[in-house]
């Protein structure tokens, strides 16, 4: 008997049914927010606000250019790369209107990682920030990249403020250093062109099973993998995460309320969990979301989300607590706040509850995978949260446990969790292979390979991962890809990468080395890294050995690695 528990298992308020047929494509899902709320605000950044018709406009116009001004025809693949500054809902919701595939890129991605993406889903045109224009430069010659537009920071709010915070980016800061792309389309240009066409052509992808999102995830391979999310999933997603959102607490309240809301929007909109959150179910919802550029500057952090009242605040745990420990934090007006939504890494009892005496408001804990375009799982809110799972499955969503043999184990007895719902990706892009090792044999569950435990009341627990995947700050880093950056170093004979406890992070990077060089350092291992990877990637701890932990036909045991440190974490200091 399959585990189903998302039939008549709910907290009150929380309704088990989804419509499927409600919208056919996300495209939808966007102009009928437009239509809806033209007049509310839609997004904020750097203080300045752009209503749903603005939205509406300005992607419209985009989505002019790309139709009029380029080669691009429907299907062909755009890579967005920029933090949440305004321009990225603009290109975001331009390029699905126009029938291009975004491929969501990481903008701090180095170059080699961004080469693989951009060849991997066969990019054809790129919208990046100025800050990575030099980058873009160096690589292009080896991508299909044929249309370039390039925007910088500010390029969304009106004159002089926008030349103001522009040119202290380049000449103050010293942020985007320079670059020769002299076919790269200015974004504001691009966005005067389109409107002179005063429309454009409604040719976006209207069949539900069709792929309009690959959002790359890594893979115990450590290949960075596209996943195909199809309109079908997404809709899906954003239909199950607006019920559980749109919940009432104990008392009979709604959570989320439909007019008024400001939601708090740190995480980035590439991420697929902000994404879904900021980008479908909110928008459909008709909220206003405060967008942070830089999470990691808590100064500038709070000084962005000070004058707003909040309603909602998305996050992870390493965020909650850097603000947490930031004097100012305690000043800002958490009179309204409702709903706290926690995910990408574990959530820590401790900063939970510092959370909600800090804001009165708890946390609820979800649990997702970017296969699953994410959501998989949610708390409830207004106190109906179970402190130490991820919640319940939601709406329409199927989950089970299995053991190595694949057999279905009982309620309560851990297993690796198994998800089956409309938001499950088609399949990884062009890894037909990966996408079966992805699923049960019968192909009917997707294989999540962390190990969980599913109680009576359907709420889940995460135990552990069966890959041997690093989770830093929410962000997946895989060993192999680790190692193969660190085996192109001439003085490495071998290596192995682990995760380890961190208390700012969750998981640290702790790299073993085997060196051919005795006179090899730690330093000039994490400069080789931070060369060739994303900073959350470089490890933080390096050791080095005579030799590593092996099979007999030479495979490195990871496993033994880890159980070595856990045995230092649990002696006596």
């Amino acid at each position: 008997m399959e585990a189903s528990f998302w039939d008549g298992k709910r907290a009150p308020g929380v309704s088990d049914q989804i419509d499927l047929n409600k919208y056919n494509a996300v495209v939808e899902v966007v102009e009928s927010a437009f239509q809806r709320y033209a007049d509310r605000a839609a997004f904020t950044s750097i203080g300045y606000t752009l209503t749903y018709r603005q939205i509406d406009e300005y992607s419209a116009a985009f989505a002019a250019y790309l139709q009029n001004h380029t080669t691009l025809k429907p299907g062909d693949r755009i890579a967005i790369q920029m933090p949440n500054i305004l321009q990225f809902p603009i290109a975001m919701y331009g390029a699905l209107r126009a029938g291009m595939v975004v491929v969501n890129t990481n903008p701090l991605y180095t170059e080699r990682e961004m080469l693989h993406q951009f060849n991997d889903s066969g990019a054809k045109a790129l919208v990046c920030m100025d800050v990575f224009a030099k980058s873009v430069q160096n690589i292009r010659a080896e991508t299909g990249l044929k249309h370039i537009i390039v925007t910088s920071l500010a390029d969304m709010l009106p004159f002089p403020k926008r030349t103001l915070i522009n040119a202290a980016a380049k000449y103050v800061k010293k942020m985007v250093p320079a670059y020769n792309l002299p076919d790269a389309i200015p974004f504001r240009k691009a966005l005067a062109q389109g409107a002179k066409f005063g429309g454009f052509v409604a040719n976006y992808i209207k069949n539900p099973n069709d792929t309009i999102i690959l959002q790359y995830t890594g893979g115990t391979t450590g290949v960075a993998k596209g996943a195909e999310l199809t309109n079908r999933n997404l809709v899906a997603n954003m239909m199950q995460a607006r019920a559980m959102l749109s919940q009432t607490d104990s008392n009979g309240q709604q959570i989320k309320p439909d007019t008024g809301v400001k939601v708090v929007a740190p995480l980035p909109l590439y991420h697929i969990y902000s994404f879904t959150v900021h980008l479908m179910a909110l928008f459909e919802l008709g909220d206003h979301s405060i967008l942070i550029a830089n999470p990691r500057d808590t100064n500038m952090f709070v000084r962005m989300i000070k004058p707003h009242q909040l309603t909602g605040f998305i996050g992870l745990n390493t965020l909650f607590v850097s603000l947490l420990n930031h004097p100012e934090f305690k000043n800002c007006d958490f009179s309204q706040l409702k709903l706290t939504l926690s995910g990408g890494t574990a959530l820590v009892e401790d900063t939970a509850r510092r959370w909600k005496e800090a804001t009165g408001c708890g946390i609820s804990e979800a649990y997702g995978l970017t296969e699953c375009s994410p959501a998989v799982c949610m708390n409830p809110a207004g106190g109906l949260e179970q402190m130490g799972t991820v919640g319940q499955a939601v709406p329409g969503t199927a989950l089970k446990c299995i053991d190595p043999e694949g057999n279905e184990v009982a309620v309560g007895e851990r297993g690796e969790l198994c998800v089956k719902g409309p938001q499950v990706m088609k399949g990884y892009w062009n890894r037909p292979e990966a996408t079966a090792d992805s699923f049960t044999a019968d192909g009917e569950w997707l294989r999540t390979g962390d190990v969980a435990v599913i109680d009576e009341d359907g709420f889940v627990k995460i135990v552990d991962r069966i890959k041997d995947m690093i989770l830093v700050s929410g962000f997946n880093v895989y060993p192999n890809e680790i190692e193969d950056v660190v085996a192109m170093h001439p003085a490495v004979e071998n290596c192995a990468a682990i995760g380890v406890p961190d208390d700012k992070t969750g998981e640290a990077v702790k790299l073993f080395v085997v060196a051919t060089d005795p006179n090899l350092t730690v330093e000039e291992i994490k400069k080789h890294c931070r060369e060739n990877m994303t900073a959350y990637k470089v490890p933080r701890h390096v050791e080095f050995r005579s030799e590593l932990p092996m099979t007999p036909v030479g495979k490195i045991l990871r496993r033994e690695l880890k159980d070595e440190e856990a045995k230092k974490q649990a002696e006596p200091a």
